[in-house]
């Protein structure tokens, strides 16, 4: 990590930024508000004109508040200023103990964070526009899913309800699931469309498809969380934060918890792994002989399944690093 000798810290809300800049002694220059859009920016950007600081010496730092940041992310890239976008519960959790809350102290905490952890801070980098579109749609995706399953559920009432009463709601219903429906392939078509156009991701997700198990909805959210496989280093940090790496919990000589996962993961790749450990214990065949050696050893079925996630995984990278696909060995195996 470079050096810097100005933090500043924002607190990211709707309509304003709050920010508080400080010095490497911790000592406060300027506290102030401004409005979340390109203007506001740039007026926060002023005040290092006043305190003749150049920007490559300002490490910016703020919470990962989904499109309420996106503006200040995209603008610091384009100027290509040093940010880093922290997971509130982080800077929560490394507040220690606090009365009361305000936009204003949370802008001077965000900063501090900055100034004390700056051995542990990762740059962040604004996504690629294809990246944003693709989680978009995807989000969009996962809502019509969502409204198909609850309007298909009416269908259930048939054969229970007279005839003359469900009959009021069918052919409204069956016009709302057309429409759904409609939607639906015309969002998956768009995704498609956007992974063609971009040669990279195209490879990508030919490359995660060649590993038995995972389909086009695993390979893209894959994409997604990654943005692209250029946020983890390596499988192991993605099995963190997919939540299926294990984690030893002792202390002292009393406390001899088992080891286990921790709940605080992304759980719709947790839950795609899942679905993708079921299947390929079905159809790759080195796979469904580990499964079933480690049952017959007597390890519980979720610990196996959760070990086939994280094998998994690693072939993800692996595929991904080499830029070659899969290629299942055991076949070969005499």
């Amino acid at each position: 990590m470079k050096k810097f000798n100005i933090f500043t810290g924002i607190d990211v809300s709707k309509s304003t930024l709050d920010f508080c800049i400080i010095d490497a002694k911790a000592n406060v220059l300027i506290q102030g508000k401004t409005k979340n859009n390109s203007h506001g920016i740039k007026l926060l950007l002023n005040h290092f004109k006043k305190l003749k600081v150049f920007l490559n010496e300002v490490l910016f730092s703020f919470e990962n508040t989904g499109v309420y940041s996106m503006p200040l992310n995209i603008f610091l890239s384009e100027r290509k200023c040093d940010f880093a976008e922290i997971p509130a519960l982080e800077i929560k959790k490394l507040k220690g103990i606090t009365r009361g809350k305000s936009d204003k102290t949370d802008a001077k905490d965000i900063a501090l964070y900055g100034l004390r952890n700056l051995d542990k801070i990762t740059l962040s980098s604004a996504p690629q526009i294809e990246i944003l579109q693709l989680k978009f749609l995807f989000a969009e995706r996962e809502k019509v899913i969502e409204a198909i399953k609850t309007f298909d559920s009416t269908n259930e009432a048939e054969g229970f309800l007279p005839n003359s009463v469900f009959k009021i709601v069918s052919p409204i219903n069956r016009k709302i699931l057309a429409h759904l429906k409609k939607a639906l392939k015309s969002i998956e078509e768009k995704i498609n469309k956007v992974i063609e156009q971009n040669e990279k991701l195209k490879q990508q997700k030919a490359l995660l498809k060649s590993i038995s198990g995972i389909g086009d909805v695993t390979a893209l959210y894959f994409l997604l969380a990654t943005k692209g496989f250029s946020v983890f280093k390596d499988w192991r940090k993605f099995a963190c934060y997919s939540g299926i790496a294990p984690f030893e919990y002792s202390s002292g000589s009393s406390v001899r918890a088992r080891t286990k996962v921790n709940h605080f993961a992304d759980k719709k790749i947790k839950s795609l792994l899942h679905l993708v450990a079921l299947n390929a214990i079905k159809y790759d065949a080195e796979l469904k002989e580990y499964y079933q050696r480690k049952r017959d050893e007597g390890k519980h079925t979720l610990l196996v399944l959760n070990n086939i996630k994280c094998k998994i995984v690693s072939r993800a990278f692996a595929v991904i690093s080499r830029e070659s696909p899969f290629v299942n060995t055991y076949k070969f195996a005499s």
